[in-house]
């Protein structure tokens, strides 16, 4: 089983902020099954998430640019 990160250690992953991880959550580029939430806490299993952006649409670019 893979360890889960931390949103920090996410963002740091994919060189992009803190802020821009969350949007990709909220925007569904980060789908649900690739991630836990407990409260306002975010744990995300890395494999999962680079699996589901790496294989994304064209939309998240276009989400990145505005």
């Amino acid at each position: 089983m893979n360890p889960f990160v931390t949103i920090e250690d996410l963002s740091k992953h994919f060189n992009v902020s803190e802020s821009t991880a969350r949007i990709w959550v909220r925007n569904g580029h980060i789908p649900k099954d690739a991630y836990i939430k407990i409260g306002n806490v975010y744990r995300f299993d890395l494999e999962k998430v680079v699996t589901a952006l790496t294989t994304a649409p064209k939309q998240l670019e276009l989400d990145l640019e505005n």
